[in-house]
């Protein structure tokens, strides 16, 4: 497959970059990313996923954009107020480049549905706002053998982690965060508080760890970095890593 000349051109400062190379952008063009979750962190990753040529996305969030929203989740408008996320994001994609291939789903993501919204993904992104959710997603990503790349966010700090729990010496989501959040109950940014900036941040950083995935075998940049958890700090600022072990007990991958 080779990209056409308006895709060259678009493209051109990725291509150029050694560590992508046409290869690169060809492979990325081929990707099924599933965004779930469209709010600090989804609303920014997807915008550079898009903006680095992914050509397929599954959209999932039952939710409506609200204006407390509009402080960090930066693909909506005042506009877009009451309106459904998953629908908002896909004309924000429609406008952003009218060649992407684009599915969505406004339903809640369980343990019932979580399989069949991965079918024929390559990647899937997690910027989802509970344990219960995220432990769904992950379970679910390990049942399908698709990685997973897992981000959060609150108040000034963030973690970004990508996730194999599918390979057998590769730990998952579950093997971080155990068994005991299997609920809903945690924190949330109402009560919190949430720096905009910093779900910035963690969004893009999450767009460009999954660009490392995507990239495996292909260029010099695709490094996956699984079981590596980073830990984004927005007050001092920096930037520390920590390496997840899998945990051979695991319910799901173990």
């Amino acid at each position: 497959m080779s990209l056409s000349p308006a895709r060259l051109d678009r493209f051109a400062r990725h291509i150029v970059l050694p560590e992508i190379g046409g290869a690169g952008q060809v492979a990325l063009s081929q990707k099924h990313v599933a965004v779930i979750g469209l709010g600090g962190i989804g609303s920014p990753a997807l915008q550079y996923l898009a903006g680095a040529g992914i050509g397929r996305f599954t959209l999932v969030d039952d939710d409506a954009v609200d204006v407390s929203n509009l402080q960090r989740q930066t693909i909506f408008t005042q506009r877009d107020v009451g309106h459904g996320k998953a629908t908002s994001a896909r004309r924000w994609l429609a406008n952003f480049d009218d060649a992407l291939d684009v599915t969505l789903s406004d339903s809640r993501v369980s343990a019932d549905n979580a399989a069949a919204l991965l079918d024929g993904v390559d990647l899937v992104l997690d910027g989802t706002d509970n344990f219960a959710t995220r432990l769904a997603v992950s379970d679910a990503c390990v049942k399908a053998g698709v990685p997973l790349l897992s981000a959060a966010v609150g108040r000034f700090q963030g973690q970004v982690g990508a996730f194999a729990g599918h390979l057998p010496d590769q730990p998952c989501y579950r093997c971080f965060v155990g068994d005991a959040f299997d609920a809903e109950d945690c924190d949330t940014c109402a009560e919190d508080g949430m720096l905009g900036a910093m779900a910035g941040w963690a969004g893009s950083f999450a767009a460009m760890q999954s660009v490392r995935v995507l990239l495996e075998g292909v260029s010099r940049l695709g490094n996956p970095m699984w079981g590596k958890l980073h830990i984004l700090d927005g007050l001092k600022p920096g930037l520390r890593t920590l390496n997840i072990a899998k945990d051979l007990a695991c319910k799901a991958c173990g």
